[in-house]
């Protein structure tokens, strides 16, 4: 079943990553560099499905592909045209009724979301995070380890191009127009999403270091690019300044070193180990001795007003008004705009509701809750599994993207990083990683050296 070579499906996640970093870092006007993310997912998703269903085992993924088809199956489902006695009946459509009726038209059948164009959008952003989750739940532990480092690769290029994008001040070299001049976001559109990048890669340079001190066979190279990388992602989210970075980097970083110290075999922290952690120290008080003025302005300017919180209740409210089912994937915007207090109208575009919860609530109503219910669920167990057994590669590497989920999990709740193909690629990966817990010893890739 697997393989320790790159295969056809190897290949495709690896150009499926390349297109979802070059092309997928924006939540917005975006839609053809979107789109060929979404072509770029079509191959391995057939590749990951057909080998897929001719491995016995993916009866022990029921759970997480039964999550995968539900949530793809949502915005479909809202795009099913209802017969006007229904629909008009729904919470929320009294206004689209009124409208009708002012212009003197009959509700015709109409879909359950309100933007259905958008809500198709929202079905097809979903390809590339699926694509790579189905494909990565047949791969070898190998195969995958290279492409975890390869997002390290990736993180540390696009923390670079954000050093030149600082330096420059030019707009010449940021990827997307929307971005400010003088911002560090290397690859995104946005700073924060650069930082759940970084700090979700983490525990992934920790672990996969802090691994090479157990297998005496190997050489060190991996513990000190491993070490460096730690230290540039901190130094790095001191210079991007994004507080959601800086606040989550420190529970992260101890819940790595945990990891890291399991990788180990539990041993006494020894020199390897404790290189590690002294280069995330020396990276810190760098920070506080060249950078924590303008770090901690990012939590004091009293002058920057909080929208999203000010919004939140606006988005509760419309949320109320169109449960038990929502208003339709991707119908944010427009929902938004059509409760929007006019005292709180001004220039800058509010996309999304940054809180992905609250957003899903909105369009999704409880359907959506059960999903994000199932999710926790299927999380909670599969963290049980890997953090009370030992070390192995393929477990050392489980508890990395435990630990990447969580990040990006608790961003979530003040922010949309998933709302870029970069990040939900990422989080599909992490995901698939984690499902593969539940394979017994016989059935994981041979222990091979990478």
């Amino acid at each position: 079943m697997f393989k320790s070579q790159w295969d056809p499906v190897a290949v495709a996640a690896v150009v499926l990553l390349a297109f979802s970093v070059v092309f997928g870092g924006a939540s917005r006007e975006h839609a053809l560099r979107l789109a060929l993310v979404e072509l770029a997912a079509l191959p391995l998703l057939v590749l990951g499905l057909s080998r897929l269903i001719r491995d016995p085992e993916w009866r022990r993924h029921r759970l997480a592909l039964g999550l995968l088809a539900a949530l793809a199956a949502l915005p479909l489902a809202q795009l099913v045209p209802l017969p006007p006695a229904i629909w008009t009946n729904l919470a929320g459509r009294q206004e689209m009724v009124l409208a009708l009726e002012l212009a003197g038209l009959q509700p015709g059948w109409a879909p359950l979301s309100v933007t259905p164009d958008l809500t198709w959008q929202a079905f097809l952003a979903l390809l590339p995070p699926a694509a790579m989750f189905i494909a990565i739940l047949s791969s070898s532990h190998v195969q995958t380890s290279r492409i975890s480092a390869l997002y390290l690769i990736v993180a540390a290029a696009s923390l670079l191009l954000g050093v030149v994008q600082a330096a420059s001040g030019s707009q010449d070299f940021y990827a997307w127009a929307t971005t400010k001049a003088g911002t560090v976001a290397g690859l995104f559109a946005n700073r924060n999403h650069l930082a759940t990048l970084l700090v979700a890669m983490i525990p992934f340079a920790v672990v996969m270091g802090a691994a090479t001190l157990r297998r005496r066979d190997e050489g060190r190279l991996m513990l000190w690019l491993s070490a460096l990388f730690l230290a540039l992602s901190i130094v790095g989210l001191g210079v991007i300044r994004s507080r959601a970075g800086l606040i989550l980097a420190p529970p992260v970083l101890i819940l790595s070193l945990l990891a890291g110290w399991i990788a180990t075999g539990r041993r006494r922290p020894g020199v390897g180990l404790i290189t590690l952690m002294g280069a995330g120290a020396v990276a810190i008080g760098a920070l506080a001795l060249f950078a924590l003025p303008p770090i901690l302005a990012r939590f004091e300017d009293a002058s920057v007003r909080e929208e999203r919180f000010e919004a939140w209740p606006i988005v509760a409210g419309a949320a109320d008004s169109y449960l038990p089912l929502g208003s339709g994937m991707g119908s944010f915007d427009a929902v938004y705009r059509s409760v929007e207090p006019l005292n709180q109208l001004e220039p800058l575009f509010y996309n999304h509701a940054h809180n992905e919860y609250l957003e899903t609530w909105l369009e999704a109503g409880w359907l959506g809750a059960a999903l994000l219910i199932m999710f926790l669920i299927w999380y909670g167990r599969r963290l049980w599994l890997i953090w009370r057994a030992g070390p192995s590669r393929e477990l050392d590497l489980q508890r990395a993207a435990s630990i990447a989920i969580l990040v990006m999990i608790v961003h979530s709740a003040v922010d949309y990083p998933l709302r870029t193909a970069t990040l939900a690629v990422l989080f599909a990966f992490c995901a698939a990683i984690l499902e593969k817990s539940v394979l017994p010893p016989e059935q994981k890739p041979k222990r091979r050296a990478a």
